[in-house]
């Protein structure tokens, strides 16, 4: 659990970097294994997904325990958790890699989506993905899953760690999602992270502009010589950045 809380100036920072760009920022503090494994979008966005982390917990299904007439209760967990995700907040759902069966499927992500909801993740699959992905929302999963969840998966614990696709997740960590994949930000790394990949992004873009225009990358990338770094500040410079 953290106190946490994303500001609008440091979501707007995420919103214009990529996920590699935050892996190599994390990569630098230690943190080697924030990115969700085989977890993509389910469409390819406009949009960054940027949001604090609100988690849910499936384990394996019994059969005795998972009729369908355990979703008549209001405080199932699947659908509480639809229901309590905060505005702003990702949900992000641990399904122990198994997708085969879904997480959800499109009238949850729909209710996710009308309450503000930032985005969903699961590291297992969605139901009615074709409808999903035509959602204005981003979601990402690992594949389409026909079968309910319950065929495979209880759902049990509500914004507690968990792990999604081999990536520790607390309750508020920073997710972002862009059309590569998912990143998990700690909070108490939110703002540094946020701040050093906007100043990397700018340099990159500078890279790119110089390479595509035919410059070596010995010496440039990384910055190794007197005359890139003066580049780099007249570039700046001249792009207003």
């Amino acid at each position: 659990m953290t106190d946490y809380v994303l500001s609008d100036a440091t979501r707007k920072k995420y919103e214009g970097v990529s996920c590699a760009t935050i892996c190599t920022a994390l990569f630098k503090r230690g943190l080697r294994n924030q990115f969700i494994q085989d977890v993509r979008p389910l469409s390819r966005k406009t949009r960054t997904m940027v949001g604090q982390a609100f988690t849910l917990r499936y384990i394996p299904a019994r059969e005795d325990l998972n009729q369908l007439s355990v979703f008549q209760d209001p405080k199932h967990p699947q659908r509480a958790a639809i229901e309590q995700c905060p505005p702003g907040h990702v949900l992000v759902m641990d399904s122990r890699k198994d997708a085969r069966a879904a997480s959800a499927g499109s009238i949850l992500i729909s209710r996710l989506m009308v309450r503000g909801a930032a985005g969903v993740v699961t590291d297992g699959g969605f139901r009615d993905s074709p409808e999903i992905a035509e959602l204005d929302i981003p979601a990402y999963h690992s594949r389409p899953s026909a079968p309910t969840n319950l065929t495979l998966h209880q759902a049990l614990d509500i914004n507690v760690p968990i792990g999604c696709g081999d990536v520790a997740v607390w309750p508020g960590d920073v997710v972002v999602g862009d059309n590569e994949g998912v990143v998990v930000i700690p909070a108490h790394l939110a703002e540094e992270v946020a701040d050093e990949a906007v100043e990397m992004t700018t340099f990159e873009d500078f890279v790119t502009e110089q390479v595509l225009n035919g410059r070596s990358i010995i010496g440039l990338y990384p910055a190794t010589r007197d005359e890139t770094k003066s580049d780099f500040a007249g570039w700046r410079k001249i792009k207003g950045r």
